[in-house]
């Protein structure tokens, strides 16, 4: 009788390091699933590594991306990160920021001091 109370913390640990964990990577795996089911021909993605790219052809494994124009890399399925939309932010003319990222005020491209 003693040792119920010890039984029943093993048992609860038990739950909480490895059924509790097994069940979210389960839903990450379908989620990973999910997404590469997902891709076409065409779609923005991003590495693990962190580049980004365009998908130009889907292999059973593999997955080829142009990363600039011309430019084709294949990598493994799993190594695709997120589907990404396609950037629309652009910068208006006047708005006082360039594609540097540098705004002096006066929108002046030709600005020396940039």
């Amino acid at each position: 009788m003693e040792s119920l109370p010890l039984l029943i913390l093993v048992a609860l640990a038990f739950v909480v390091l490895f059924v509790l964990p097994s069940r979210q990577r389960k839903k990450i795996q379908a989620n990973a699933q999910a997404m590469q089911d997902s891709l076409t021909i065409g779609t923005p993605v991003m590495l693990t590594s962190g580049i980004h790219g365009t998908v130009a052809a889907l292999g059973e494994s593999t997955v080829d991306l142009e990363i600039a124009p011309g430019v084709v890399m294949t990598v493994a399925r799993p190594a695709i990160m997120e589907i990404r939309k396609p950037a629309t932010d652009t910068a208006t003319p006047g708005s006082g920021s360039s594609a540097t990222g540098i705004v002096d005020g006066d929108g002046d491209p030709t600005d020396p001091t940039r």
